[in-house]
């Protein structure tokens, strides 16, 4: 067995980026139909790791929900702390959500931080722009919260993209108890935001002028949205817990009204019927939804061609189901749906496309992990005859 990150270490000896393409491409068509991967535990000992972010080839940012952030070294899964983070409520469902480095990173050194803040009796989800410098945040600076505030730690949402014309993306829950605020449009709970970098809203957003919405609400009816994600062509994906049942996948449109909790496939944890509706005029339809639930709690779209036959997908991690739905998706519509990663038997709370197209998984919990996936290379052609596939 050819041990993929060996072949990548030795090409980063010999310093040949085109030779890195050539490898990358030679196992690509190496790779069976069924993709066979081989697994390592690079690091582990964090407080529910909830995003992770790489800066270059070997190194990645890891943000936990209990409000550390550490640099780890991916090789040798040394790992650092990153010191002068900005303060955050950590109670039931609150802490530090999402990582995302600037587009320009690797010239400003700039990265964006979704996290909930205090005091308890009025927190809600803001973002934080910081600039990494020798170690520790510097410049941090609080550029938006989430309005009105609530005394509920849970339901925040906080899950942050850059859309394709630059502008910043966030999703924002419901706060649990406040579930009508969904349906508002003056209100920015249960939506998705859309603002400039500097944390203004952004220009064309469908209800700028104030009159009909809130400047900043992109999209509403969302209840707890913790994955979001844009693809090639532009479009904006997300995922939301539904109450018990009726978790959503939905295609973003601006403006769009997605129903909650007007319709829903689910119904409340007593049991109850939160409504009767799963459709109405006005709403948009979910692309797809789980029923019983799945827990789905973050969205990555694979962009790479180091496992071919996933470029393209959506990955869903899950939390109930303790593995990653790997969806194929086909004129907007769910074509297929794999599951991957079921053999850790672990709370999934991220998967992250690494810089040569590995995966990263991270554990949802007190020792949480981050975990390797590369491609299984096997030298020996007996070996063919019974090869491992995921569970």
């Amino acid at each position: 067995m050819i041990r993929f990150r060996l072949i990548l270490k030795l090409l980063t000896i010999i310093g040949g980026h085109v030779l890195r393409i050539l490898v990358t491409f030679m196992l690509c068509f190496m790779l069976p139909a069924h993709a066979q991967y081989e697994s390592r535990i690079v690091a582990e000992g964090f407080a529910f790791p909830w995003s992770m972010a790489f800066v270059d080839d070997q190194t990645a940012l890891l943000a936990t929900r209990n409000g550390s952030l550490h640099r780890i070294d991916i090789e040798s899964g040394k790992h650092t702390p990153i010191t002068g983070g900005p303060e955050t409520y950590v109670e039931s469902q609150g802490g530090y959500f999402d990582l995302l480095l600037d587009p320009n990173f690797s010239q400003n050194q700039t990265l964006y931080l979704a996290l909930a803040e205090g005091p308890p009796e009025a927190n809600a989800t803001a973002i934080y722009r910081a600039t990494l410098a020798d170690g520790a945040l510097t410049r941090v600076t609080r550029i938006f919260r989430v309005e009105p505030a609530k005394d509920t730690a849970a339901h925040y949402g906080g899950k942050l993209a850059f859309f394709t014309d630059g502008t910043l993306l966030l999703t924002s829950g419901d706060g649990f108890e406040y579930r009508e605020a969904s349906q508002d449009p003056n209100s920015q709970l249960g939506k998705i935001l859309r603002m400039n970098p500097d944390g203004s809203p952004a220009a064309d957003n469908p209800f700028i002028d104030g009159n009909q919405g809130d400047p900043y609400v992109y999209s509403y009816g969302h209840r707890s949205p913790q994955g979001l994600a844009v693809d090639a062509a532009g479009q904006i994906w997300m995922h939301e817990h539904g109450p018990q049942g009726g978790d959503e996948l939905n295609l973003v449109r601006p403006g769009a009204n997605y129903g909650w909790p007007a319709t829903s496939f689910g119904i409340n944890y007593s049991g109850a019927k939160i409504t009767p509706l799963t459709s109405a005029e006005g709403i948009n339809p979910p692309v797809t939804y789980w029923t019983p639930s799945i827990a789905p709690s973050h969205l990555m779209i694979y962009s790479a061609s180091l496992f071919p036959e996933w470029t393209d997908s959506l990955f869903v991690s899950t939390l109930v189901d303790n593995d990653v739905k790997r969806l194929v998706i086909n004129d907007e519509a769910i074509v297929s749906e794999d599951v991957l990663f079921a053999e850790f038997e672990a709370r999934i709370r991220a998967v992250v496309e690494g810089p040569q197209g590995e995966l990263y998984l991270l554990t949802d919990s007190e020792n949480g992990q981050i975990i390797e996936i590369v491609p299984s290379v096997q030298d020996d052609p007996s070996e063919m005859d019974n090869p491992r596939e995921p569970e």
